[in-house]
This record gives C-alpha cells, structure tokens and sequence, in this order.
C-alpha cells in the first residue's frame, strides 16, 4: 500500500499530503469570505459548490470504473451529463430552450472526433472529451442567454423603436442583443490564442503526468481547444437566435 501512495504522490500535480485537507478548507473560506465581504451574494453559493464538487467527484471516482467497461452505461452516462448540463443552463438563462444550444454545439463536434477516429468511443476517452465539451456550451449558453436577456430588457425600447420602424421582432431583438451576447465567445477565443503562452490548460498536464511527450500532450490540447471553441461557437449563435426569436425568459 505504501508503494502505491508513494506512486501516486509522485505522478500527482498536487502533493497528497496529510495537509492536503487543510489546504482546501482555507481556499473555500477564503473565496467565501472574499465574496461575502465584497457584496457580490455569493458567499454560501461558493461553499455550496465546492461542497457538491466533493460529492459528485467523490461519486464519479467510484462509478467510473464501472461505467466504462460496459457500452451501454457510457452512453447512459453522456446522456446524464447533457441532462445535468441542460439543467444548469436552463437556471441561467431561465428556460429549457438550453437544450438546443448545448446539443447543437456538441453533437457536430463529438460527431466529426468520432467520424475521423481522433477520439475513440473508448469510455476512459470519450467520456472525459464529452464532459469538456458539454462544459464549454454550458458556459458559452448560460453567457450569452443572460447578455442577450440583459439587453433586451434593459433597452426594450430600442426593440420597439426598430420594429416601428419596419423590423421584424425577430430582427429588432437580434440588433439589439447579438453585440453582448457574442461576447461569451471571447473567454474561449483568449484561451485558444494565449495557451502555452498564459495558461498551461488541463489536458496538457494531464497528459504530462499520464507519461505522454510533451508533444503528444500538445497534439491533445490542440484538439481540445478547436472542439471547445468551434462547439461554443455553434452553442452561442444558437442561444442568440433564441434571444432573438423571444424564447428566453430573464431570471
């Protein structure tokens, strides 16, 4: 067993030290504490969070294994990760309508990975791919449905100004919203141009500690950053058209 902590402490970014736990708990203070005492409203929301990544991790790690080595139940999980991620885009922006803009984003580029044989249906390949990618149309939806709610309610008599002037609905909200609402695009547009230069991202390291050349560790996130970028791309234009077609409702 010592073996085997002394493998893992020593392939691991993070040392697993006894004070690993303590470490922890004062970050979530911290960041908790920082958003009390600032007035943002989200003090307990930050506990909350870290909370339930603790338990979904802690759950994940022992069904993972599982999972995998049985066809069916991947696909059983990729289902429930677009279920999880619909849902969180929906509190977001106020409607189930989420749904089409996580799928729309994802589903062409999980599909042209597959298609091409850059990514596998290995479960330990395509569960973890999936998961990055419905967690940037995630963000790319929630952001741009609440820019585009954001701006059409607090200039919604420039939307009647346009369609008295001969404008559709449609388009009166789509020249109102589409300028802030494309703004969601650019955190995933500043990752892509700034890697190796800024950030070092996840799947670089990952395949670093996993034993890979720092080569094909970059050939990896190569792929992941065009997928994330291409599938928020389709994620946002998607979200816009749905501001624009009145489909979104304010939280």
């Amino acid at each position: 067993m010592s073996e085997i902590l002394l493998s893992v402490e020593s392939s691991s970014l993070i040392a697993l030290t006894p004070a690993l736990p303590l470490a922890l708990v004062l970050l979530v203070a911290g960041g908790a504490g920082v958003a009390a005492a600032g007035g943002l409203g989200y003090g307990w929301a930050v506990v909350r969070a870290c909370l339930r990544g603790v338990l979904q991790l802690g759950v994940v790690s022992l069904i993972i294994a599982w999972v995998v080595a049985n066809g069916l139940a991947v696909a059983g999980f990729i289902l429930v990760m677009y279920a999880f991620a619909t849902h969180t885009a929906a509190k977001r922006i106020g409607t189930y309508w989420a749904a089409l803009p996580v799928a729309a984003g994802s589903a062409p580029v999980l599909g042209v990975l597959t298609a091409t044989g850059a990514v596998t249906l290995d479960g330990m390949v395509i569960i973890p791919v999936t998961g990055i990618v419905f967690g940037g149309c995630l963000i790319a939806t929630s952001l741009a449905g609440r820019r585009a709610a954001d701006e059409l309610t607090t200039r919604h008599g420039e939307v009647e100004a346009a369609m008295s002037l001969g404008f559709t609905p449609r388009d009166a909200r789509l020249e109102i919203c589409r300028p802030a609402a494309a703004q969601a695009l650019v955190p995933a547009l500043d990752q892509t141009r700034t890697v190796g230069l800024v950030t070092l991202p996840g799947a670089f390291v990952g395949m670093l500690i996993g034993g890979a050349t720092p080569v094909e560790a970059g050939i990896v996130q190569l792929v992941v950053l065009v997928a994330l970028l291409s599938a928020e791309a389709f994620a946002v234009v998607l979200t816009i058209e749905l501001a624009a077609r009145g489909r979104l409702i304010r939280p």
